[in-house]
């Protein structure tokens, strides 16, 4: 906390015995000076400003005092004096709290009973004017801070919703199974337990999913992700991407379509990333797709590739798309939800996609479906740069 002492800004001072000409030649030859102390021995004895004095001088018995008389006689001799340790907030009431004529006086500091300084009181409220500035930015950074802190934990108590529900089924799947086939074991129907293995083999790759999701989503915002840039046919992985989108689809009304360049489409970039990607935008467009289409395309737009996912899904509505790749958001409630998933694929997405240089958007009706694009450097543009990671992951 700030005291008088940390304001001091002069410590000009005169004895109190000095002839007023000699006072009044200090103030003309120093035009900055607006205040000096009477110090006697040390000890603060009162006050002079140049505004008082040049009033007393204008007087006609100002003449016979400029001649001859000390200083002391037209000073203030009790003026507000404040200790160097006094709290400035103190400080201050003390300063405003002065008779009118008083009230823009310097105030003297000392220290047990000697002279310090002078605190001018323009300056005096110029720092508090700045101080409450800052503590009122302050206040509204720390108002602002905890409205985001609570927006997080919101967030944060959605995610571990989400992420409880889908860790449970699998993990409850997986016991289930496991006793079922143990039980068809001890009956010797080998049949039953291939058939519970497989299952059992299916659960345990999509409770694997959702713990790599975690740990993706953990790495990007440690920024301990790596990059790993190779030549990249894209026209090849929006092929697989259209196969990998129909065994999704299984049994589901709905047709995939792909229309890539016969020609290779290379870049360079990380293969991985881009196949992760590309398989959480299919994935996505057939998991929200009930009947219709998907559609994959590739084309060339100026300097990039722009890879496309289009569903004829349910679509996105107009207030969720801001946050739509945020982490911890889901645009379905998770007490009546009717689509599995923990939310962040898409933030996954959306944070590797800026890792590897390229630009993941979005556009969508809700009702008429979604339209993913994801951009993608060409290989003349070099290798991709890696910004820093987003703590939102937007």
């Amino acid at each position: 906390m700030l005291s008088a002492g940390d304001l001091v800004t002069s410590r000009e001072s005169v004895p109190p015995s000095m002839p007023v000409r000699r006072v009044a030649d200090r103030f003309f030859d120093q035009p900055e000076l607006d205040a000096l102390a009477l110090v006697d021995d040390g000890a603060p004895r009162g006050l002079v400003t140049r505004p008082k004095l040049l009033l007393k001088l204008l007087r006609n018995f100002g003449y016979e005092l400029f001649g001859r008389g000390p200083v002391q006689r037209i000073a203030e001799t009790a003026p507000l004096t404040v200790p160097a340790a006094a709290p400035l907030a103190d400080v201050v009431d003390r300063a405003l709290s002065r008779p009118r004529a008083l009230v823009y006086d310097e105030l003297l500091v000392e220290d047990g009973g000697r002279f310090v300084g002078l605190i001018s009181v323009r300056d005096l409220a110029l720092h508090q004017s700045a101080a409450l500035a800052t503590s009122m930015s302050q206040r509204e950074l720390a108002t602002a801070r905890a409205a985001e802190l609570e927006r997080e934990n919101a967030l944060r108590s959605r995610f571990l919703a989400h992420v409880t529900h889908e860790l449970r089924s699998p993990v409850n799947a997986i016991i289930g199974l496991a006793e079922l086939a143990r039980r068809a074991s001890a009956r010797g129907q080998p049949e039953a337990v291939d058939e519970r293995l497989g299952l059992l083999l299916s659960s345990a790759a999509g409770l694997r999913a959702i713990v790599g999701n975690v740990l993706d989503l953990s790495k990007l915002d440690a920024g301990r992700m790596d990059v790993v840039p190779e030549e990249v046919d894209l026209s090849a992985l929006v092929t697989e991407l259209a196969a990998t989108a129909r065994v999704l689809a299984g049994q589901k009304p709905v047709r995939v379509s792909v229309e890539a360049p016969p020609e290779p489409a290379r870049v360079r970039s990380d293969p991985q990333k881009l196949r992760q990607i590309g398989l959480n935008l299919a994935g996505n467009a057939v998991k929200f797709t009930d009947r219709g289409e998907v559609a994959l395309s590739l084309a060339r737009e100026g300097e990039a590739w722009a890879l496309r996912v289009r569903d004829t899904g349910i679509g996105i509505r107009a207030e969720d798309l801001p946050r739509l790749f945020l982490p911890f958001h889901q645009c379905e409630d998770a007490r009546v939800r009717r689509h599995e998933g923990t939310g962040l694929g898409l933030a996954i997405a959306r944070s590797m996609a800026e890792l590897v240089g390229a630009r993941l958007a979005v556009e969508s009706v809700r009702g008429q479906g979604s339209t993913f694009t994801l951009t993608i450097p060409s290989l003349d543009e070099g290798p991709p740069r890696c910004p820093p990671p987003s703590p939102s992951c937007s």
